[in-house]
């Protein structure tokens, strides 16, 4: 039996099939933390199933409660624009089905600690003495969207306060500076040694542009994508779960107003 509304993940999508695999690992672990949560993944673009023909599907299946999850760690144009005009067309359509949508998975302190996971991973030293010495580019995908980037900038600032020499945002694209300036900029400050920390879920071009640009600017570690870091997983289910709260506290109001 279901326990709670269905949790359709959404995810961009990219015709790299790396990304669409490490979606489906993610939710695989989400599925183990939640066993008996109804757990579907729909894709915006170029992968299947896309996000309306899961909604059908549910819909024909009789299922009435659906809580919809960016698979974003910013609110930029697909949490603004793309995914409400998707998730808009499809309850005009199938009216029977309740579509709830669960916020960005960033910022949150979880996000960190798949960062730091992934750092430990790649052989960036984590110990204080370690971090004395190490400047740290967050290198997320890029957005033309000013609130997009102010996230990444604080982020940024957040890390500097747990011991890193210095930290610097970088942008694999639509905003400035690139991966490989970081690090420059970085080594000409004086770090001794230079890590990059790419803050995107999945494999694809824009992380393989952060990639080319921490081996261009001579960067000594490169983290992987965050993935389905059991970190992230467990965001996940957390956002699910404030989406969830937030429609029955919602629906209690009503009736009491009634």
């Amino acid at each position: 039996m279901n326990q709670g509304p269905v949790l359709l993940v959404i995810a961009h999508g990219s015709r790299d099939p790396r990304h669409a695999a490490t979606v489906h690992a993610l939710v695989r672990r989400v599925r183990a933390l939640r066993p008996g949560l109804r757990v579907e993944t729909g894709f915006l673009d170029f992968n299947a199933p896309s996000v309306p023909r899961v909604l059908e599907r549910l819909a024909a299946e009789g299922e009435q409660d659906v809580i919809a999850l960016p698979l974003l760690l910013t609110r930029a144009f697909h949490a603004k624009a793309d995914i409400p005009a998707v998730l808009h067309e499809a309850a005009a359509r199938l009216p029977r089905l309740r579509i709830g949508t669960a916020g960005v998975l960033g910022p949150s302190p979880l996000l960190l600690a798949a960062l730091q996971r992934r750092l430990a991973e790649a052989g960036a030293g984590l110990t204080p003495a370690d971090r004395r010495g190490t400047g740290l580019v967050l290198a997320s995908a890029g957005s033309t969207d000013p609130e997009a980037i102010a996230v990444i900038a604080e982020i940024a600032r957040e890390l500097r306060h747990t011991g890193w020499c210095a930290v610097r945002p970088a942008f694999a694209s639509a905003a400035l500076p690139r991966t490989d300036e970081a690090v420059r900029a970085l080594r000409a400050e004086g770090a001794e040694r230079v890590a990059v920390a790419p803050y995107v879920i999945a494999p694809g071009f824009l992380p393989d542009r952060i990639a080319r640009g921490a081996a261009e600017g001579g960067a000594d570690v490169l983290a992987d994508v965050i993935g389905p870091a059991p970190e992230l997983a467990r965001l996940v289910l957390t956002r699910y779960a404030e989406a969830t709260e937030e429609r029955a506290a919602a629906r209690l109001s009503t009736v009491t107003v009634a």
